[in-house]
This record gives structure tokens, C-alpha cells and sequence, in this order.
């Protein structure tokens, strides 16, 4: 039996959806092979939560825990933290410090797909296609003409370090940029403004599947909303249609991309990519390390799609990272 920690919360205003990620992984992992701990991490605390809701703390100098005098140390962490500080790198770098096996990708990769500007920086030059950017730090000077000039209109403000569509803005006229800007600097002290990609947005996620990179079956997103933003992506403003109504032609280029993506990053755990063609072409808008895995969410769809069931996935996640470790 393998003692796994299933870590969940975070910083960040994503908290709460990845306290469902985390449950979901509770419940669904094979008994008879693992036992499971609710670990939540919070700001003001680290503590195991048992089926009672009583609260346990973490020793932070092992990452162990210490139940009716019995210790608990753990064979393998199951990352479900949306954001900060799972999905940045901050969590990696510590599991790497003591030595413990975890599902998510490494320090350095976690740190570069959590920064929207560098992750297309450093893919640029392997000839994936993004929209066209501009970026900002807290304290620039704003130039409203400067940004149009480059990026055109409509385009989208999004704070640079932020998940799940926080600080995210479509704007559509000059005089309503600097309040989308204040908006993203809400969430993040950097931020980038692009350019709107009209055509259709996909989400493709590929996960390392018993030892193998696998693409899943692709998402197609279409929002009621003006945007694929947290309303739409959480409280079910949005139709997603899995699998996608690509052609053979539009489908073999996303996917051919996002392994390419994916294998660049040498990445490891689950990811999810998004997507949006423009002239038949699939432009990366960003990747996701840390994705859903409520059971609304995009990536379990995906699985199913593939014949893979929940238990199945998170089961493979755990072997994947026992074995890399050893």
C-alpha cells in the first residue's frame, strides 16, 4: 500500500476549484492499491484533513505528518493545485529538496508554463505560432496608441502569472484599455495584451500515459460568453464539444503541435493546451500543468473520449512518477 498525499488549495483565487480537483482524486483512487490523504495548502496552513474534518499539521522539514502518535511520511504527492503555489514551481522545487515523487512536471517547467510571456518566448523559435503581444509591468508607462499599433483591436488583457481566466479583459475600444489593465494588475504585477485570434478554440491535452506521450481526443470550446472566461469555463456558460469539429487536416496539425509543445517543455504529468486556428492554422495561446480534474472539467472529458477511465488516470499519473523517481 503506498501512502499518497493529494495536495489541494493553494494561493490563488483558484482555490476553491482545485479543492474539487482534489476530492474527485480522493474519491476516485484505487483503495486497494493506495492509501489516500486530503492535504490542503493554504497560506495560514498546511494540514491533513480526515474524513471527520479534523485537522492534522504538515511538518514542513520532511513533509510528514503525525496521526494519534504515529508518523506518516509519503511515497508520492498527487498535485491538484490550480496556480500558485503548485502550478509555478514553488511546490516542485520543494518536493525535489526532499526527494518525494510527485505528479506534476519539474521546478523549471511548472515556473515557465506559469509565465504566459516566457513560455512563448522560449517556443517561438521552434516555430510555434501565438498571437501577436505587448507586454506591461506595474509601474510602465501606458502608451494606448503603442498597444493598438501592435496588437490591434479587439485584443485581450490578461495578467501574465494568473490561471483559470482571472484579470482576463476582451477589449474593443482604446478608451476601455486602461481599465482592463487596472483589472489585470489585480491579479499579477505583469501582464500582456494580444491580439484577438478569430477562429475556432481548441484544448488538447496531452499527458505522459503509461510511459508514453499521449495526445487525447480534442475539446472544441464555444463560449456564450464574449470569451472562453471563468464564467464560461466553470459555471457552464460554455459548450464543449469533445471530440472537436475539426477536419482530418486541422485535427492532425493541433495535435502534431501540442505533442510538439508538450515534448519541447520536456514535459512531464498532465497538460492542457489551448489553441485557436487563424487561416487554418493553430496559434498556442497558452499550456496548462496543473488542469481541472472536477468531473466537469476538460481533461477528464478527454480521458473518457479516450477510453480512459478517471482511475485509470490518475493511477498511471502515480506510476509515472514513482518510476521516473526511481
Amino acid at each position: 500500500m503506498k501512502n499518497i498525499a493529494i495536495i489541494m488549495g493553494g494561493y490563488s483565487s483558484e482555490y476553491k476549484i482545485s479543492l474539487t480537483s482534489g476530492n474527485v482524486v480522493y474519491e476516485t483512487l484505487d483503495k486497494s492499491k493506495y492509501k489516500a490523504y486530503r492535504i490542503h495548502i493554504f497560506k495560514d496552513k498546511w494540514v491533513y484533513v480526515n474524513d471527520e474534518n479534523e485537522e492534522f499539521p504538515i511538518d514542513k522539514n520532511d513533509f510528514s505528518i503525525n496521526v494519534d502518535t504515529f508518523k506518516i511520511t509519503f511515497d508520492c504527492v498527487f498535485n491538484a493545485i490550480h496556480g500558485s503555489p503548485g502550478e509555478d514551481g514553488y511546490m516542485q522545487g520543494y518536493f525535489k529538496l526532499l526527494n518525494i515523487p510527485h505528479t506534476s512536471c519539474d521546478m523549471y517547467q511548472a515556473g515557465i508554463t506559469f509565465n504566459k510571456r516566457d513560455c512563448l518566448s522560449v517556443l517561438k523559435p521552434y516555430g510555434i505560432k501565438t498571437a501577436e503581444s505587448f507586454y506591461v509591468n506595474l509601474g510602465d508607462t501606458i502608451n494606448p496608441e503603442a498597444i493598438v499599433a501592435k496588437v490591434g483591436l479587439p485584443c485581450f488583457v490578461k495578467a501574465n502569472k494568473a490561471g483559470s481566466s482571472f484579470g482576463v479583459s476582451k477589449v474593443h475600444n482604446k478608451e476601455d484599455l486602461q481599465n482592463a489593465i487596472d483589472v489585470a494588475f489585480k491579479e499579477d504585477n505583469e501582464i500582456i495584451i494580444e491580439s484577438f485570434l478569430e477562429g475556432t478554440e481548441v484544448s488538447v491535452g496531452v499527458i505522459t500515459y503509461k510511459g508514453e506521450t499521449k495526445v487525447l481526443p480534442i475539446t472544441e470550446i464555444v463560449s456564450e460568453n464574449d470569451f472562453f472566461d471563468y464564467e464560461a469555463k466553470y459555471l457552464g456558460k460554455s459548450q464543449e464539444i469533445t471530440p472537436a469539429r475539426l477536419t482530418p487536416e486541422q485535427e492532425e496539425k493541433v495535435t502534431k503541435e501540442a505533442k510538439k509543445v508538450y515534448e519541447v517543455l520536456k514535459m512531464k504529468g498532465f497538460s492542457r493546451s489551448e489553441f485557436i486556428f487563424k487561416d487554418g492554422e493553430p496559434h498556442l495561446l497558452e499550456m496548462n500543468t496543473i488542469p481541472g480534474l472536477t468531473r466537469e472539467s476538460i481533461l477528464p472529458q478527454q480521458a473518457a473520449a479516450a477510453n480512459i477511465s478517471l482511475a485509470d488516470l490518475f493511477d498511471s499519473a502515480i506510476e509515472e512518477a514513482l518510476k521516473s523517481h526511481s
